[in-house]
């Protein structure tokens, strides 16, 4: 009987060794799905906010842009050096990723009707993203887009006793149909989000 377990190891162990020579090259797909995940669930749920989205986003495209350079270079593989200074970069992005979504800032503009669509046009991201319809520059520029109109929001709302008016509900309302079409158009142009 010990003599078929320590069999059953070397075996086991012969088999195991490709596979985990291999694993890191296999990781790197993995674990950028995993955070362009994180990242969706946190626009998703309001934890990120869209500039927080924005700069991870823009961080994530870096290093896919570094990913698909260092690929080129070397006929479509990464080498271990390559490998280890992605898994640093992805580990510095996963910490930055944990504290903006547990930090004290998040988007909450209510259930009124401009509140409502902002909360779908980041529902609307947070699907491109989660699906890799949306590139993660893609991403950071829609984000960039939203930033940019709750600026806005806040100015005018500050300006208005709290309110908004109907000319700058208007004028909302037209900024976030242009984001809108801006995300369609970056969700449905071919550009994928694999490296």
């Amino acid at each position: 009987m010990h003599t078929k377990f320590l069999l059953f190891a070397a075996v086991a162990l012969v088999v195991s060794v490709p596979a985990l020579a291999q694993a890191p090259e296999g990781t790197v797909p993995d674990r950028r799905h995993d955070q362009q995940q994180r990242i969706a669930n946190g626009v998703q749920s309001g934890q990120l906010t869209a500039g927080e989205t924005k700069r991870l986003e823009s961080r994530e495209a870096n290093v896919n842009r570094e990913i698909h350079a260092d690929r080129t270079a070397n006929g479509g593989r990464l080498t271990a050096q390559e490998r280890q200074q992605v898994n640093r970069q992805q580990n510095n992005l996963s910490r930055s990723i944990y504290a903006d979504k547990h930090n004290a800032a998040q988007d909450h503009y209510g259930n009124n009707e401009i509140g409502q669509r902002r909360a779908e046009q980041q529902q609307r991201i947070a699907n491109g993203i989660r699906n890799g319809s949306m590139t993660a520059g893609e991403a950071a520029r829609a984000e960039n887009h939203q930033q940019n109109i709750n600026r806005q929001i806040g100015a005018d709302r500050a300006a208005n006793g709290g309110r908004l008016t109907p000319q700058e509900r208007r004028q909302i309302n037209q900024r976030q149909n242009n984001a809108s079409r801006q995300i369609y158009r970056e969700k449905h142009n071919g550009a994928h989000s694999r490296p």
